[in-house]
């Protein structure tokens, strides 16, 4: 059972895709959750959810105070359930239309998107390739905050993100189990630090 872990829409259960996604664990989410309200990154963010699953991530974000949550999921089924979890939540929060859901590849969604984003979340498929993630880090970071935190999920087994080659700097990363997280921010560039 997937479901909201805190904040004002706190025990709310999230529908779960019935094939192709792999929720985040309750533990997981508690520790990169924790790790982020330590920084300081949740409360009135611009978020963004990308390789959505069930929206879980995106969700939490949103019971935990961010002010506005896109999710994006490329299959029809699975942007169907996160549809049906953000009504949910908007519900129990009061707060409709302050989460969108967008049925589209990740780098198509990223070419005509606007930010700034100030929380991404990507959790991607465990079999996309080192090349396709850095290729949609670097489509994401021109629309970022400045000081925008990015979340990325993966295998353990999986390559590191190429980071630098995304414009991206790494702030801290933990292994829970067969999960690997990595938090990172936008590198800061010569003419950004005079």
């Amino acid at each position: 059972m997937t479901r909201i872990i805190a904040g004002a829409a706190r025990g709310i259960r999230l529908d779960v895709p019935d094939a192709g996604t792999r929720p985040t664990s309750d533990r997981v989410r508690e520790s990169v959750f924790g790790a982020l309200e330590s920084m300081d990154a949740i409360d009135g963010a611009r978020v963004l959810d990308l390789y959505a699953g069930s929206g879980a991530l995106g969700l939490e974000a949103w019971s935990r105070g961010a002010a506005h949550v896109d999710l994006v999921e490329r299959s029809r089924p699975a942007a169907s359930v996160v549809g049906r979890n953000v009504n949910a939540v908007a519900k129990s929060l009061g707060a409709a239309g302050a989460a969108k859901v967008h049925q589209s590849a990740v780098r198509t969604f990223l070419g005509r998107a606007s930010g700034p984003f100030d929380l991404v979340f990507t959790d991607p498929p465990y079999d996309l390739d080192d090349a396709a993630m850095t290729a949609d880090l670097a489509a994401l970071a021109p629309l970022l905050s400045e000081d925008a935190v990015v979340v990325i999920e993966r295998a353990k087994r999986s390559n590191a993100p190429e980071l630098d080659a995304a414009g991206l700097t790494l702030l801290r990363e933990k292994t829970y189990g067969d999960t690997a997280v990595w938090w990172a921010q936008p590198a800061v560039t010569p003419s950004q630090s005079r």
